[in-house]
């Protein structure tokens, strides 16, 4: 098993290479999704003049958007179009127009299928609490103020692809529904191998969180864990159930550092981690695997009451950006610029509606681009 992902993940460069160029796919997907990319491909396109970066960039469909083209939530087209890129910035997918499709045509499964894919088994998503940002968390002060999380999610396993799975009609006649939560030592090794080496980068405290007390796949998740733990001394590994992890994550946050699990509990986990910060709207993420190109999107769905309405926040797909050019390609000074204009941005106490607090400036997402190309010049 080739596990060379953990030092793409956590290596950050330092050089960046003069006139390089890059290949870059943009899924815009639905909803907001296509106003916030506009707003990130204004960005790159501002920091690549800055880095002597050149982006090729190329659009493609998926989720809603992809289905009312092609009848289908992933084209082949679109796929190999991503694996033959440098890196892919995707947005948002879904929304109601598509809820009452048949599963395998719903615009989620074109997300499962691409990470599927193209691999990529591990979901990097850091819950940071900005100090411009801190009065925004529903949460006191006090228990927010300092948080610094990073959940490490495994992505290409678990219950959303284990096998068998579907609706059956029972010989009653009864609809009867089954998913299968799944996983092999091998894929529990190497998101752990993952995660173990992104707490090495951080303060060395990692917490396992699953279901070992009711699920043998959490039995056999645990006891994988502990076993690779003694591979890293260094490191301080702790167990917890996942519906006490839920509640400890709003009670005491400041207590994690890094976080390993399963997929369906680190989908829940990721986004309770978020609200930490007073909003999803300024989480990125990235999901990698050990050889295709990495996909950096943000944390939050394609919120259609707002789309088209200039109301939408982009500043965590601007942050997926920074990401993608931290970890897919190598341009850590250039993200580290992309960042800083961010902090910039806020300091000047523009927000958007999510965002908002007393004594700030309402703007809209347009607007928020505006600033931060004037952060960046």
């Amino acid at each position: 098993m080739n596990y060379d992902i953990s030092r793409r993940i956590l290596t950050t460069p330092l050089s960046v290479n003069a006139m390089a160029q890059y290949r870059i796919t943009l899924l815009p997907g639905d909803g907001i999704g296509p106003e916030i990319m506009a707003v990130a491909v204004r960005v790159l396109k501002v920091i690549g003049e800055k880095f002597d970066l050149t982006f090729n960039f190329q659009e493609a469909p998926i989720g809603g958007a992809a289905i009312d083209a092609t009848g289908t939530p992933l084209p082949d087209e679109t796929l190999e179009i991503c694996r033959n890129s440098d890196a892919v910035l995707l947005a948002a997918i879904g929304g109601y127009k598509w809820d009452t499709l048949p599963r395998h045509l719903r615009p989620e499964t074109g997300l499962l299928g691409l990470r599927s894919g193209l691999g990529l088994f591990a979901n990097l998503r850091p819950a940071t609490i900005l100090p411009q940002l801190i009065d925004a968390s529903t949460l006191k002060r006090e228990v927010v103020e300092g948080v610094d999380i990073m959940v490490v999610r495994e992505l290409t396993g678990g219950l959303y692809f284990g096998e068998p799975r579907g609706i059956f009609t029972t010989e009653t006649g009864e609809k009867r529904g089954v998913n299968t939560m799944t996983y092999t030592e091998s894929e529990i090794d190497r998101i752990g191998k993952v995660a173990f080496e992104t707490a090495q980068k951080r303060s060395k405290r990692l917490c396992s969180v699953d279901k070992s007390n009711v699920l043998e796949v959490s039995q056999l998740w645990r006891d994988r864990i502990t076993q690779l733990a003694k591979n890293y001394p260094d490191v301080e590994l702790s167990h917890l159930y996942v519906d006490n992890a839920a509640m400890q994550l709003l009670r005491n946050p400041k207590q994690f550092d890094t976080i390993v699990t399963s997929n369906l509990f680190g989908d829940i986990l990721s986004d309770a981690a978020a609200m930490l910060t007073g909003s999803i709207g300024m989480l990125p993420s990235a999901s990698l695997g050990a050889t295709n190109p990495g996909v950096y999107e943000p944390v939050h769905g394609s919120a259609p009451d707002i789309a088209g309405q200039d109301k939408a926040n982009p500043l965590a797909q601007i942050l997926s950006a920074a990401m993608m050019l931290r970890y897919g390609l190598n341009q850590s000074a250039a993200a580290d610029q992309i960042e800083q204009a961010v902090l910039k941005v806020l300091d000047q106490d523009y927000r958007t509606g999510d965002i908002m607090s007393d004594g700030k400036t309402l703007i809209g997402c347009q607007a928020i681009g505006e600033a931060l190309i004037d952060a960046l010049k």
